[in-house]
């Protein structure tokens, strides 16, 4: 039989101290990690000091039963963007035991604290589903009313390139982004999703596309509404040339985009695009592909951004 992981990943993201006037204040972590988690080589951006973390699933891949817990605690005035070394995939789980032939459920647990005057990204890169895998993630945020957070899901739903299809597997994500105040939690962003069976194949679902993507931007509490109007109309022009169906919507504090499609590259390059413009409207530094992510590909190409 074989053993399942529960691998934990806990980080601190706090802000260096200032040493002179020429220094670029960075973002500095602390780590633990137990396998199959662990971190590669963390940098800092030469312009404004954001922490760049990678995480690495050190096994082959993720199998049913498996336990993953993540928890980042981003601290007051932190910046940093937080992705994986590669694509993950989840391994099919219904059919392949005589003791468990319904499957084993793998999940991924995600709390982030992001406290005040912090910007915090989260952009794995893509989970592939393999036919008949069970993969569910839940992520809880509890945002600072000053602070940011963006985050990205990129999934396919079996290996297409074998021409395999997700089948009997399933696929469930669960978002919640809340502020508290003296009256309680506040919530900016709820979303539960489940793509498994008829949603497959739905006009309501997926039409049979094994691509779906999503991405997620909450804003501090400061942004105009009159920004976030422009924000979504630039966001809609970043489709040109790229293959799938997108929709960008408005959120009372923030934005949120989906993919549909047969292309990981297009909703990377589209995700990509409406990364930059929300670095834009806060007055960051444009984002740069992190060194552990492919270089041959150029997502800005003709990009559409206003000055």
């Amino acid at each position: 039989m074989t053993s399942q992981w529960h691998g934990t990943c806990d980080l601190r993201l706090y802000k260096k101290p200032k040493s002179n006037n020429r220094d670029i204040v960075k973002t500095i972590h602390q780590a633990k990690c137990t396998a199959p988690l662990k971190l590669m080589k963390v940098f800092n951006d030469k312009k404004d000091g954001r922490c760049e973390i990678p995480i690495l699933h050190s096994a082959g891949g993720i199998v049913g039963g498996d336990q993953l817990t993540i928890n980042i605690n981003a601290e007051e005035n932190s910046s940093a963007i937080c992705s994986s070394v590669a694509a993950q995939k989840v391994y099919g789980s219904r059919g392949r035991s005589k003791l468990n032939p319904q499957g084993r459920w793998a999940n991924q647990k995600c709390f982030f604290q992001i406290e005040r005057n912090s910007d915090f990204e989260w952009i794995p890169q893509e989970l592939i589903v393999y036919q008949g895998g069970l993969f569910e993630q839940n992520m809880t945020v509890n945002l600072d009313p000053s602070s940011s957070f963006l985050c990205v899901d990129l999934v396919r739903l079996g290996r297409t390139a074998a021409g395999e299809e997700l089948g009997s597997g399933v696929w469930r994500s669960s978002l919640e982004i809340f502020r508290e105040n003296t009256e309680g939690k506040h919530y900016e962003f709820s979303d539960r999703l489940e793509l498994a069976g008829d949603a497959l194949k739905s006009i309501h679902g997926l039409e049979k596309q094994p691509v779906f993507g999503s991405l997620t931007w909450i804003t501090p509490k400061e942004i105009k509404q009159k920004d976030l109007s422009d924000l979504l109309v630039n966001c809609r022009q970043q489709r040109d040339a790229l293959e799938g169906f997108m929709t960008c919507s408005l959120l009372k504090n923030g934005i949120s985009a989906r993919y549909t499609g047969s292309s990981t590259q297009s909703a990377r390059f589209w995700f990509y695009r409406i990364w930059r413009l929300t670095r834009s409207l806060r007055k960051l530094s444009m984002p740069q592909y992190m060194r552990i992510w492919p270089m041959q590909e150029n997502p800005s190409t003709d990009i559409k951004c206003p000055s």
